[in-house]
């Protein structure tokens, strides 16, 4: 939210410099995350007056400009604004002056084969304002030579604060003002509610059919009016607060919602039907928006509708096409209370993220409903004239009639600040919380109705931190217990670390997705068990049922600014039914080996490196990786024919492959895995130390013709079989089809490697053993090949 200086003092009678409130905000638990002043980007920038203006030799659309700059002899500028001509007063910007509108800093340069020594500046190029019809036009008397930032009273430091959910109070610049005169640093200024002359009954009948979306529903009529530009207070405020100035009408309601923290919708009364009921939206009913866009409404959300159309989704953004315009001569000005639990959930849903609904949504001041409306037309009607109507009041906003017992020693209990209870009162008092006192010896405190977060003695002991000072609580170290520290860590700690490990290790890059996800994409990948009831967007409105969606999305992000490889892996939680699932998951897309003078043209990656990812996490995870086994295909998400799971026995414990092609879109290549390391079994305990053989290892090759329907890891788990004491390692290296093998079958080569621990091993031992494996493999339908 920013709040400019100059509006802050309209309600904080305060000499407190910008430096003093920013350090006083940050300290109230309102963060100044940055401070902009325009006099310092547009120091450079000076008042100079066109003494001259000539066509330009080579173009006629530009000028040659003498300028009186104020330093003495005159500047000769190229300048093609239409308004640019002899006697113009405007804003001058000399070669070294870095532009912020266009961000470029000038440079002494040749236009057209004429040198120009500066520029004569525009709204838009100073970040005054979007206009750049032409050069500034500042009155005559201007003094030329004179800094522009200060003679036009841009001075005006605009603080940049981070308002938290629970402070709705201080969504409006007069409650940042109360807070920082409750804090000490002025004397807060109440705006002055006038008592209003009613000239005529309101012409539009009001209602309520929504009891619960809109408690009360407040409306006066303005008839008369001349609806024209704000004046310059009024539309610098804005502007430096972030918006652009409409209209009178319209920048009133607007000054009210950041002034005060008070949302107001205008309707224009010549392009209504009837009158205006609060009621939930009806099927099939629409609203074309003041954004432009074209919402579809359902009987959840609260509308404002007269008898033939709806006309503004209540409390978020009202319609074009009972707006207000420069012929708008009668006017209804609503203030009404909306449920900020409905409003919360229309604005999800539709997707709209307004400054109606970031008010509302906390919880405005029930208590203001009726002086923020008188308020806002008494303004109107001092700026745009016209008769005021009687008020019409329909509902009652919800009252907080909340009283907090509170003992002040809570305070020291909670806080460890021995604070006095007089100085609790105090601090109490000035925050607007009505203080009695109470049976024994506690404390009976009302709430204001702007802080309906205030729910319980704890809260009123943040208030008095918060303003005592929290860098008042003592740093306290805790309690260290005597000799070498223990490790912390649990075993699902540790098996994590040495997944996140290896999987670095490989190559992959760690990445942290959100746990909510959009329910159409948690559909695509088995659906969500989950659902949020207060989500922030509909795109997060679901608990993930996988890790890929999220690294599918981070993946698409990277290679739409041209990645060729993107290789992700996460360790998070599933949400299923039965509950979480601890998972690793991993995503690889793009080449899986660049091209280069030796291998030749790029590889894409494919199912075997997410299989080999894979089963490099399991193996840092603990599992028995040797005695793992395939089924395919693997879930529906994965392409059907390169995809499997992996099992040990009948859990599984990682699915892999190339996602299904109507998922990886125009990623193209991508595979994938996730491996469920709360499915990996548990150490029996620890292995003993490891002891290498004395005695050299031998390795023999042997070539078998296999039906080609065979998996080979069925034939590598049989060969491994014949001599579990000898056999070390089984690895498949090579795969041919063609020339000598018969139709139906291909050739598996695999080499087998054998670690003798005893003795060496003869010829008849090698003999033994080979006779073995062939009979293992025979087992299969296997012959070794001749």
């Amino acid at each position: 939210m920013k709040v400019p200086m100059s509006w802050l003092r309209r309600h904080l009678e305060t000499e407190a410099d910008a430096g003093a409130i920013a350090e006083a905000l940050t300290r109230l638990g309102l963060e100044v995350e940055a401070i902009a002043n325009p006099a310092e980007r547009l120091a450079p920038f000076t008042i100079a007056r066109v003494l001259s203006a000539e066509r330009h030799p080579q173009a006629d659309k530009l000028q040659l400009l003498a300028v009186d700059t104020g330093a003495g002899e005159a500047v000769q500028v190229v300048c093609g604004a239409p308004n640019a001509r002899a006697g113009l007063v405007g804003v001058f910007a000399a070669p070294g002056t870095h532009v912020p509108g266009i961000d470029l800093t000038l440079k002494v340069t040749a236009i057209r084969g004429v040198e120009s020594r500066g520029m004569m500046c525009s709204a838009r190029e100073l970040e005054l304002g979007d206009d750049h019809s032409g050069i500034i036009e500042l009155p005559e008397d201007a003094p030329v030579g004179a800094p522009y930032a200060r003679w036009a009273g841009l001075d005006d430091p605009v603080f940049e604060v981070a308002v938290t959910p629970n402070r709705a109070d201080c969504m409006g610049v007069f409650g940042i003002a109360r807070d920082l005169a409750a804090a000490g640093l002025g004397r807060l200024v109440p705006p002055e509610v006038p008592a209003l002359a009613a000239a005529f009954p309101c012409p539009v009948p009001i209602a309520i059919a929504d009891d619960d979306g809109c408690p009360a529903f407040f409306a006066r009529a303005l008839r008369g009016v001349r609806n024209g530009p704000s004046p310059p207070w009024l539309a610098d405020l804005l502007v430096k607060a972030g918006l652009r100035p409409v209209s009178a009408l319209v920048d009133v309601t607007n000054y009210m919602s950041l002034g005060f923290g008070r949302p107001l919708h205008v309707y224009d009364i010549a392009r209504l039907k009837g009158g205006l009921t609060a009621r939930r939206a009806r099927p099939g009913e629409t609203l074309h928006a003041l954004n432009g866009r074209t919402y579809a409404l359902d009987a959840s959300m609260c509308v404002i509708a007269d008898d033939a159309a709806v006309h503004d989704i209540g409390g978020i953004m009202g319609g074009m096409d009972s707006g207000v315009s420069e012929e708008t001569t009668d006017v209804l000005v609503e203030a009404a209370w909306f449920n900020p639990a409905r409003i919360g959930a229309t604005g999800r849903a539709l997707g709209i993220a307004s400054d109606a609904r970031a008010r509302f949504e906390r919880g405005v001041d029930p208590a203001f409903v009726a002086p923020g409306l008188d308020l806002a037309v008494a303004l109107m009607q001092a700026l745009c004239g016209g008769e005021v109507s009687e008020a019409v009041h329909v509902g009652a906003p919800p009252a907080l009639d909340r009283v907090i017992r509170f003992a002040p020693q809570t305070t020291a209990r909670l806080s460890g600040l021995d604070v006095p209870a007089a100085e609790q009162r105090a601090i109490l008092e000035r925050l607007g919380f009505a203080v009695a006192d109470g049976p024994g010896g506690d404390w009976q405190v009302a709430v204001p109705s702007w802080r309906r977060d205030a729910e319980g003695p704890a809260d009123l002991v943040e208030e008095v931190v918060r303003l005592h000072g929290l860098d008042r609580v003592a740093a306290t170290p805790l309690p260290r217990a005597p000799g070498v520290a223990r490790p912390v860590a649990t075993p699902a700690q540790l098996t994590e670390r040495r997944v996140r490990r290896a999987l670095a290790a490989r190559g992959l890059d760690e990445a942290v997705t959100w746990s909510f996800i959009a329910e159409a994409e948690a559909e695509r990948f088995g659906g969500a068990a989950h659902r949020l009831v207060n989500p922030l967007s509909a795109e997060l409105a679901v608990m993930r049922p996988s890790l890929l969606p999220g690294l599918l999305a981070a993946a698409g992000r990277n290679m739409a600014r041209g990645e060729r490889s993107v290789r992700l892996f996460e360790l998070g939680r599933r949400y299923l039914a039965e509950g979480e699932r601890v998972t690793a998951g991993l995503l690889l897309a793009g080449e899986g080996r660049p091209r280069h003078w030796k291998t030749g043209k790029a590889r894409l990656v494919d199912a075997f490196d997410a299989k080999a990812a894979a089963l490099a996490a399991l193996a840092a995870a603990g599992a028995p990786v040797e005695r793992l086994a395939t089924r395919q295909p693997g879930p529906a998400w994965y392409h059907p024919g390169r995809s499997a799971a992996l099992l040990l026995g009948r859990t599984v414990l990682a699915e892999f492959g190339e996602l299904h092609p109507a998922l990886a879109g125009d990623l193209g290549a991508v595979a994938a895995a996730e491996i469920f390391l709360d499915a990996v079994p548990a150490s029996r305990g620890r292995r003993g130390a490891y002891q290498p053989s004395p005695l050299m290892p031998v390795r023999r090759d042997f070539a078998f013709l296999v039906p080609e329907t065979l998996p080979a890891e069925e034939l590598l788990r049989a060969v491994a079989g014949a001599d579990r004491a000898l056999i070390a390692d089984v690895e498949l290296f090579d795969r041919f089809t063609g020339a000598g093998v018969p139709d139906g079958q291909v050739s598996l080569a695999v080499g087998v490697t054998l670690q003798p621990r005893a003795r060496t091993l003869a010829e008849a031992d090698l003999a033994a053993l080979s006779a073995a494996v062939e009979a293992a493999a025979a087992k299969l339908g296997a012959v070794l090949r001749g």
